[in-house]
């Protein structure tokens, strides 16, 4: 019971009310020296929201990337982060994963678990996000796909059992305010701030992530 109640406690997700796409991309670029690049974004059609790729069936309606090179597109440049979203204010603001971090990603409610028992145990944290797709991405140092298979599987679980994935190179995250279609907006669950600059590394983090997912597949 106790650890149910720290779970709903942890669980007061910041709101990033009247954040701008344009300034918070390049407010990314310039503070964090993380690499951003636009992606899709939603246009509102007879008052319903569609995908600026105009999939009616796209899986993450506003959030995608919109172009085969957007590896080489992604800019750490503020200057070129405000060139970018100046040509359409409206687009997505995406993260490429593999450069500057890695993300680990878990369902919403294993997520909130695990930060729970990381905060009983004082571990240092990066940002993490939660999607409208209720999912929580913990930000790690780059390496993570490497390093996390064997490190559950010394945990005792085979990596494929467990509802556990990471974001590596080739990969991106949907940073907050950006919104996905009919679901809502990415929001931070723990902001960006200069206190967790310094990311952890996958190994102090896995341990109670795979506990948490653990718990969320049992009957």
């Amino acid at each position: 019971m106790e650890e149910t109640i720290e779970v709903a406690q942890t669980a007061q997700v910041p709101q990033q009310r009247g954040e701008q796409l344009p300034d918070t991309a390049v407010r990314y670029a310039k503070e964090r020296h993380w690499d951003v690049f636009p992606g899709a974004w939603l246009e509102a059609e007879g008052g319903v929201e569609q995908c600026s790729c105009g999939d009616g069936s796209c899986a993450a309606p506003g959030a995608h990337p919109v172009r085969e090179d957007w590896t080489d597109q992604a800019t750490g440049s503020e200057t070129v982060a405000r060139r970018l979203w100046a040509k359409q204010p409206k687009a997505s603001i995406l993260l490429p994963t593999g450069r500057t971090f890695d993300a680990i990603d878990v369902p919403e409610t294993a997520g909130f678990l695990a930060l729970a028992r990381m905060e009983r145990m004082d571990l240092a944290l990066g940002p993490v996000t939660l999607t409208p797709g209720r999912r929580m991405q913990f930000f790690v140092l780059p390496g993570a796909a490497a390093k996390a298979p064997d490190l559950v599987r010394k945990l005792g679980w085979p990596p494929a059992s467990l509802d556990l994935r990471v974001l590596a190179e080739g990969d991106w995250v949907a940073a907050p305010p950006t919104r996905v279609g009919g679901r809502g907006a990415v929001q931070w669950v723990r902001r960006p701030t200069p206190a967790n600059r310094w990311l952890p590394d996958t190994e102090e983090l896995i341990s109670p992530l795979a506990y948490a997912c653990g718990r969320e597949r049992r009957p």
